[in-house]
């Protein structure tokens, strides 16, 4: 069986150098493994590795998508185990990296999806659900797939209106709830490595990076957005956009919408770190206190390997 290994955790651990260090000593390519960096132009949003710090490793899943474009977990679990092969039959070690729970799972335990072609049924479910959420608002449309999946419902927020409608469409299409996806015979060998810190750590850490973001042109990317038109659009439900949105039409002042971005981040972390722990097998590592290094972690997985 094919060895992926995958590096998961909440945002500003450490999995980029990690990984690019992994795949310098254990011959490999990375895989972005985040539901946002697979959008063109938003780079500082979504943490988006460099060229420089990418050090001449080759990275997949990154820039592939427009910002008004739907990029799906079908989606990405198809590319990924295409890659995965691909990567393979080079001779190289798949290294996947990030921290969007769902998409990992899909891939790590074989999940069947259902049909996620655009097909006419597919656009009439979700125009359908998008007709409802425009008439009853996103906490009514929360309800819903509450009544159908409360353990879907639980693992999404009410105000992510895109991951809801997804989850509904699928259960209307399948039969099956969203959060009891059929789970097939595994087609790869995973090794998991978490990187995590201790949790006031990682919150100064996360509100650090947002500073960073918007010395950087974190600004000018999310106006580029919303000038786009990209209001509505897939790309603007990351965090770091729709935060700045309200400033852009003068409802909030940038200091709020900079706090709302780090509160935002930080729930998100957290979510992850649960997502993680709930859902998969994976060994945990700090390289942020020195619990452990990156020698280490490279150790365990040559070992594995």
């Amino acid at each position: 069986m094919l060895k992926v290994v995958a590096i998961v955790g909440p945002t500003a651990v450490g999995k980029t150098k990690l990984s690019i260090q992994m795949a310098k000593e254990l011959n490999g390519e990375i895989i972005s493994g985040d539901s946002m960096q697979v959008y063109n132009h938003l780079d500082i949003g979504t943490a988006k590795v460099t060229p420089l710090e990418m050090d001449g490793i080759v990275h997949h899943l990154i820039n592939i998508k427009e910002y008004d474009q739907r990029f799906s977990v079908a989606e990405f679990k198809s590319l990924a185990t295409d890659l995965i092969k691909d990567i393979h039959q080079r001779g190289k070690l798949p290294i996947i990296v990030g921290g969007t729970g769902f998409y990992l799972q899909a891939l790590t335990e074989n999940l069947t999806l259902g049909d996620d072609e655009f097909d006419g049924n597919s656009e009439t479910v979700r125009q359908t659900l998008n007709q409802y959420l425009e008439k009853n608002g996103p906490k009514d449309l929360w309800n819903q797939l509450n009544e159908k999946d409360p353990e879907a419902a639980k693992e999404i927020e009410p105000n992510n209106s895109r991951r809801v409608i997804r989850a509904l469409e699928v259960i209307e299409k399948t039969g099956h709830r969203f959060s009891k996806q059929v789970t097939n015979s595994a087609e790869f060998d995973f090794k998991l490595i978490g990187l995590n810190t201790d949790r006031k750590v990682l919150y100064d850490r996360i509100n650090s990076r947002v500073d960073l973001m918007i010395k950087t042109g974190l600004l000018e990317e999310a106006k580029w957005l919303y000038q786009t038109g990209g209001v509505d659009s897939p790309a603007a439900k990351g965090i770091g956009y729709h935060e700045l949105f309200d400033y852009f039409e003068d409802k909030i002042s940038l200091d709020l919408a900079i706090e709302n971005i780090k509160k935002d981040s930080r729930h998100y972390a957290k979510r992850q770190l649960t997502w993680f722990r709930n859902k998969m097998t994976v060994e945990w590592f700090d390289l942020v206190n020195n619990e452990n290094t990156i020698e280490q972690v490279n150790s365990r997985v040559a070992d594995w390997i």
